[in-house]
């Protein structure tokens, strides 16, 4: 796959194309919010800085953020049938149950806001949960961005950290299970290729405890029932962002019932051709 990566670093913006390393010279927004990105960061390159190699990897390894700078961050719910299932099984005390059953099959899809840029943790940074929530779980999403024009010109890994206790009790509690402080990850970086995303791209995550893994488990992004494009119309309708956004795209990899995250857990979620986000808990206080 034609593809190269952008990453965000405390020096500056750096490019990887094809084992070469270049600095990117203007805005993380002016550099990222394009039509047609990679065709444009493509026919820059000669005009880029050359990074020599280990000064680059070492930029990336010592001073990575997440990829984002004013963006918002936006999610999708219900895209896949084992989270369909998760939800209900999690509502069904409630009385819930039935809205994750008909948003599954519903024309609309499930869209909600889900972080404004500094509650986005990066690779290797600490994620919340919250303190009055009893049972929390990390959920791995491939993540798109998407220019002001409405295109999708890249993608990167999404950890959306959600409270099952609190969005269970009650439906209308989802901003609140969704929405707070380190509620989301994002990273190591922004993958921006020629064509979309293949359909076999495989989604994989683990839970490391004390040295020991609670969870593993992959799936290939084809399971999804809804298509990037058809979530990305929706999130425009009535909505404009002047820097893009991100969205992510929903999950399929959902711990067992009696699962629930706790301090320092980590996280690795891994997304073919994209690398992998790795984020430690805590519980915000």
């Amino acid at each position: 796959m034609n593809c190269l990566r952008i990453y965000k670093t405390a020096k500056g913006i750096i490019v990887q194309h094809d084992g070469n390393y270049f600095a990117g010279a203007t805005s993380w927004n002016e550099f990222v919010n394009r039509k047609g990105l990679y065709a444009a960061i493509i026919a820059g390159l000669p005009a880029m800085q050359p990074l020599a190699k280990h000064d680059a990897e070492e930029a990336i390894a010592t001073g990575l953020e997440a990829p984002i700078s004013t963006q918002e961050v936006w999610a999708a719910g219900v895209t896949y049938y084992r989270s369909r299932t998760a939800r209900m099984e999690e509502s069904e005390d409630s009385g819930g149950a039935t809205f994750y059953d008909k948003v599954y099959v519903a024309e609309r899809p499930e869209l909600f806001f889900k972080a404004t840029p500094n509650r986005v943790s990066g690779h290797r940074q600490v994620v919340y949960i919250r303190s009055d929530s009893k049972w929390d779980v990390p959920e791995p999403e491939l993540t798109l961005f998407i220019s002001s024009h409405g295109t999708i010109e890249g993608y990167t890994i999404g950890n959306d950290m959600s409270s099952r206790s609190i969005e269970g009790e009650n439906p209308l509690y989802l901003p609140q299970a969704k929405v707070y402080e380190k509620c989301a990850g994002l990273g190591p970086c922004l993958l921006v290729p020629e064509a979309p995303i293949p359909q076999d791209t495989l989604i994989s995550m683990s839970i490391f405890r004390e040295g020991t893994i609670r969870y593993n488990d992959s799936v290939p992004i084809s399971q999804m029932k809804r298509g990037h494009t058809e979530l990305v119309g929706f999130l425009f309708r009535g909505c404009a962002f002047p820097d893009g956004c991100f969205l992510m795209t929903g999950t399929c990899l959902v711990p067992d019932n009696n699962f629930t995250l706790q301090d320092n857990d980590r996280v690795e979620i891994s997304i073919d051709h994209i690398g992998t986000l790795i984020n430690e808990v805590q519980t915000l206080r």
